[in-house]
């Protein structure tokens, strides 16, 4: 039985998103792959598959579990990043990229900048508040013990706006919230509405943005230098 003011979010959430992200990673023209095509599906199923089945929902989970879900994102992070220095290094070696036309390289520039933010929405929703467990056991977002993360909901609580009836004074971010998070911060290169607290929360904001700033402005020269 669920503790009281206990909700525990559920994985499928972030499950959908690490599938979504190794889909558009396998679908990348084979530069940008690093080793055979089957070895990143393979890797996070092997993880994924049994995460969803022994902790459907992020409570009263064992360290144990809790590492294999960091774990998880350590190995989507990685082919990820893989795929940007690949990217990378077909600037300086485009006769290897095989990427030569504008189309190619604008929907493969795409499928790497929707990966970052996937990967960064899953990080920001396994770290924040010391992960979704200890979150769950929060009444509410403003009582985080160490809240990575400054929602407007959350300053506007903070700010005596309990009261209005916009604001929901047991609020608290779920999984789409960190997307939200992940999307503007890969599109604005900087915080919007949503203030990073901790050091650790500001340096993976930056290295998200740098990411999606290489990306996007490595895509756009060489689209322009095909289209020429």
């Amino acid at each position: 039985m669920e503790e009281a003011g206990v909700t525990h979010e559920p994985r499928w959430h972030a499950s959908i998103a690490v599938l979504a992200a190794v889909a558009l990673y396998v679908t990348l023209p084979p530069r940008l792959i690093i080793g055979p095509v089957w070895v990143a599906p393979m890797l996070v199923l092997v993880l994924l598959v049994p995460l969803s089945i022994l902790t459907p929902h992020r409570g009263k989970e064992t360290r144990r579990a809790r590492f294999w879900s960091i774990l998880l994102i350590c190995i989507v992070n990685f082919f990820n990043l893989a795929s940007v220095l690949l990217l990378v290094g077909g600037l300086f070696h485009p006769q290897k990229a095989s990427l030569h036309s504008a189309a190619v390289l604008l929907r493969t520039g795409g499928q790497i900048w929707a990966t970052n933010i996937l990967v960064f929405a899953l990080w920001f929703w396994e770290l924040d508040g010391d992960g979704p467990d200890a979150r769950a056991h929060a009444t509410a977002a403003i009582e985080f013990q160490n809240a990575d993360f400054l929602f407007p909901q959350m300053q506007m609580a903070l700010a005596g706006g309990e009261s209005a009836r916009c604001v929901n004074r047991l609020w608290k971010p779920q999984f789409i919230d960190y997307v939200y998070l992940a999307f503007t911060n890969s599109t604005a290169f900087s915080p919007t509405d949503t203030m990073p607290l901790s050091r650790w929360a500001k340096v993976l904001m930056t290295v998200e943005a740098l990411i999606s700033l290489i990306t996007v402005a490595i895509v756009v020269a060489r689209s322009i230098n095909a289209i020429g």
